[in-house]
C-alpha cells in the first residue's frame, strides 16, 4: 500500500485529553492520543467511524482505513485546574434518602476538579493513501459535499480548535515516541490510547510515550499505525 505524507498545524486556546478515569479529579494528557487524532482525521474526511447506533454500545466499524500518525508538541501548553459541580446518576437506590431533602432538585452532586491545557500548539504528521489524504484536505477546506457528524473539538466538546491548517513542511517540535519495555526512564512520559475496543475494553490498546528533543522530522518511533485491522 503506497501512502503520502502530510503535516497539519493544530492550535486551540483550551484543550483536554481525558484518559479512562473516574473520581473527583479528572486529569489530561499533554497531547491528544493517536486514537483521538485518528477519529479527528476521519471526521474531517466525513468518514463515519461509528457502527450501528441502535446497539446498546456504540461500536466502531470494521475495515476502517489505516493511518500512520506522529504527534509533535510545538510548545508546551500551560496546565490549569477548574472546579465544577458534577451531577451523577446513582446506581440502584443509592442516596435515595437525599432526594427528600432537595424537594425534586438534583441530589447526587459532587465537586470535581478538571485539568485543562491552555494554548495547545501541535503539529500532526500522518501517512495515508492518497485518496484519503486528499479527502481530509478537502474536508479542511470545506470542499466535501457530504455532511459530517458534529464539529472537530479539542477533547471536551466545549473546546474548539482555532486552527487546523495543512502545512508543506513540519515545524520544530518535540515528537512523542513510543517506549519499549527496555527503554530507560525519561521525563514527560504519558500513557496514550492507540485503539479503543468498545465491545471489550480489555482489548483496548494503550502504550507509553515520551517526547523527543526538538527536531523537524518525526523520529521512527513516533510513527504509530492506527486502524481497525492494525495489531499493536
Amino acid at each position: 500500500m503506497s501512502t503520502v505524507e502530510q503535516f497539519l498545524h493544530l492550535k486551540a486556546p483550551f484543550a483536554a485529553n481525558r484518559p479512562f478515569q473516574s473520581g473527583a479529579y479528572r486529569s489530561t494528557t499533554p497531547i491528544p492520543s493517536p486514537s483521538t487524532l485518528y477519529g479527528l482525521l476521519l471526521n474531517l474526511a466525513a468518514i463515519e467511524q461509528r457502527d450501528k447506533l441502535e446497539a446498546p454500545t456504540t461500536l466502531i466499524k470494521e475495515n476502517l482505513p489505516e493511518i500512520e500518525i506522529a504527534i509533535g508538541q510545538v510548545s508546551q501548553p500551560e496546565m490549569a485546574v477548574i472546579s465544577q459541580q458534577l451531577h451523577q446518576y446513582p446506581v440502584g437506590a443509592s442516596g435515595a434518602e437525599l432526594a427528600k431533602k432537595t424537594h425534586g432538585a438534583k441530589y447526587w452532586i459532587a465537586p470535581v476538579r478538571r485539568t485543562i491545557l491552555v494554548n495547545l500548539d501541535l503539529v500532526v504528521a500522518f501517512k495515508a493513501e492518497k485518496w484519503l489524504r486528499d479527502r481530509i484536505l478537502k474536508g479542511i477546506n470545506g470542499e466535501l459535499e457530504e455532511s459530517r457528524y458534529g464539529l472537530p473539538f479539542a477533547g471536551d466538546n466545549n473546546f474548539l480548535f482555532d486552527e487546523i491548517k495543512p502545512i508543506e513542511t513540519s515545524k520544530m517540535a518535540r515528537w512523542y515516541c513510543s517506549l519499549k519495555t527496555t527503554s530507560r526512564p525519561q521525563p514527560g512520559i504519558c500513557r496514550l490510547t492507540i485503539w479503543i475496543n468498545r465491545a471489550d475494553n480489555t482489548k483496548t490498546q494503550i502504550a507509553e510515550f515520551a517526547p523527543s528533543a526538538f527536531c523537524l522530522t518525526p523520529p521512527k518511533d513516533a510513527w504509530i499505525k492506527v486502524g481497525k485491522s492494525v495489531a499493536f
